[in-house]
């Protein structure tokens, strides 16, 4: 089963991202960066999100995250599904770190129990063909609005979102234009997705 391997950020200053990422939330292995200076502006169409244990999990690394440098797009709150916050990045990358959990049962952590990938698409039924077409299973859908394929090995999960509905849910317009900054590596070959998300086979993807 075909599966995200790796996902390569491409920064401005890889050196400044890394330490961000580091302090921030802790991942040193699971992502890796890349040197860009493609342009890009606005919204880059994909969210990376965080899901932790509990509450005080999420104003953990939260909190992290804006010490670090990272600015506040929605502040962490409770919602209808559970609790959490949206930070973007110094890079430009946004994030957003939420738990099912309405209460805490134990003392804070920074452990992370799951990065699930959302690319924000035009159209979410023809997404979800393209890539089934190349080896992804659904794991859930919901119609035209929302899919998530199957983990699979690797350590990222996969979702697609309309595009417009992401960027709302992030706390930012949908307007963006130039590069997504962003390649995926996995053991589907290299391909370009139908909204202009950029593929490579896992054994090129660049190191950390």
């Amino acid at each position: 089963m075909t599966s995200i391997e790796s996902i390569t950020l491409e920064v401005a200053d890889p050196t400044a991202a890394n330490r961000f990422y580091t302090t921030a939330f802790g991942l040193g292995t699971q992502l890796r960066l890349r040197a860009s200076e493609a342009p890009t502006t606005g919204f880059r169409g994909f969210t990376l999100s965080l899901t932790v244990s509990q509450p005080s999990t999420v104003n953990s690394l939260v909190d992290a995250a804006l010490d670090a440098g990272a600015t506040p797009l929605k502040p962490a709150s409770k919602s209808l599904w559970g609790y959490g916050g949206v930070v973007q990045a110094p890079d430009g990358t946004i994030w957003k770190v939420a738990t099912s959990a309405k209460k805490d049962t134990g003392p804070a952590t920074r452990e992370i129990d799951e990065m699930v990938l959302l690319l924000g698409v035009a159209d979410v039924t023809a997404s979800k063909r393209f890539y089934v077409d190349r080896g992804l299973a659904v794991a859930k859908s919901f119609g035209s609005k929302y899919v998530e394929f199957a983990a699979g090995p690797g350590p990222v999960k996969l979702a697609l979102y309309k595009r417009r509905a992401l960027a709302k849910d992030a706390g930012v317009p949908a307007d963006g234009t130039g590069s997504h900054r962003l390649v995926l590596g996995g053991d589907a070959g290299a391909f370009t997705d139908p909204d202009g998300f950029a593929w490579e086979a896992a054994s090129l993807t660049g190191t950390h």
